[in-house]
């Protein structure tokens, strides 16, 4: 497994505050997003690495983890178990040798687990546990439905697995359920699923990361005159006012009435409504006078 660096792909370095990674990831975020890069693999590919990367950036346990052991940092847990093991196990009835991540560097570190997992115990004759195989899952969800967070159930290798998905998930977005994979050997860990989704628009609306974009037909004498028109969010119907003399292509922008932000539970994007004035058509021969009229006027 090639290490992967987090804080390159976000444009950050170590350093870098909690808020400093949701700013860039926003940023990043709207920037390669499918549904502004259409038919862009590239693009595509970068805006799932963006969302890989903050997912681990984002959780400081998960950080925490990586800036500790690196690309093996989703195996910490293990590696801390073996290392109490290592302590309260000599090996070959000598003294107990302790291990430190410092003593594995980028290109042996990955080898030692492979060799603590993979092989026969060197403290005895029984038989090593073996760590159990990562399963990789699709899910396909509608979009109406990340809006809120829900439980669903997913089978997997003939097994029904209920899970909980956050509001807010993105297309494309993988998350890990530890200890869902295949079983342990030998009463070793079970791995790992991880599960890739796949989110169906099935609303008007236009996702960027948290933010909705909607275009609003209007007629022509609204746009004129003004008025009150009623829309549908994914939160409810909203009353929105539309100021006299309104021009084609005005955007309007209601706080908060965007998609939920991951994982952050009370936050929520922003709608942006693009106005489109409709002109009338098969008009009568009196409106058509009235029309005349008014140019005469100018």
């Amino acid at each position: 497994m090639e290490f992967v660096d987090y804080y390159s792909i976000l444009g950050l370095d170590k350093n870098a505050s909690q808020d400093d990674v949701k700013k860039a990831y926003r940023k990043l975020a709207r920037k390669h997003h499918p549904d502004l890069n259409p038919n862009d693999a590239a693009a595509n590919k970068k805006f799932q690495q963006i969302n890989e990367a903050n997912e681990v950036l984002s959780d400081p346990e998960k950080r925490k983890k990586y800036d500790q052991y690196g690309k093996d940092w989703e195996h910490a847990d293990q590696f801390e178990q073996a290392r109490r093991t290592q302590q309260q196990q000599p090996f070959g009835g000598g003294r107990g040798q302790q291990f430190s991540s410092e003593d594995f560097g980028d290109g042996n570190f990955s080898d030692f687990f492979e060799s603590l997992f993979g092989g026969r115990s060197r403290s005895s004759g029984r038989e090593a546990k073996f760590r159990g195989q990562d399963y990789e899952s699709q899910l396909k969800i509608n979009l109406a439905d990340a809006y809120t967070t829900h439980k669903q159930m997913l089978t997997v290798n003939g097994k029904n697995i209920r899970i909980t998905i956050p509001a807010g998930i993105e297309d494309g977005q993988k998350i890990r359920l530890k200890g869902y994979g295949g079983e342990g050997v030998n009463g070793g860990p079970a791995g790992d699923l991880y599960i890739t989704f796949s989110l169906v628009n099935n609303t008007p609306f236009k996702r960027v990361v948290s933010d909705l974009y909607l275009t609003l037909d209007i007629d022509l004498y609204t746009a004129i005159l003004g008025g009150d028109v009623t829309i549908d969010t994914l939160s409810g119907k909203v009353k929105l006012k539309i100021k006299p003399e309104t021009q084609n292509g005005t955007k309007i922008r209601l706080k908060e009435k965007g998609f939920p932000v991951y994982k952050q539970e009370g936050r929520f994007g922003d709608l942006y409504v693009t106005v489109n004035v409709k002109l009338p058509t098969n008009l009568t021969v009196k409106q058509q006078e009235l029309f005349k009229q008014l140019s005469e006027m100018k």
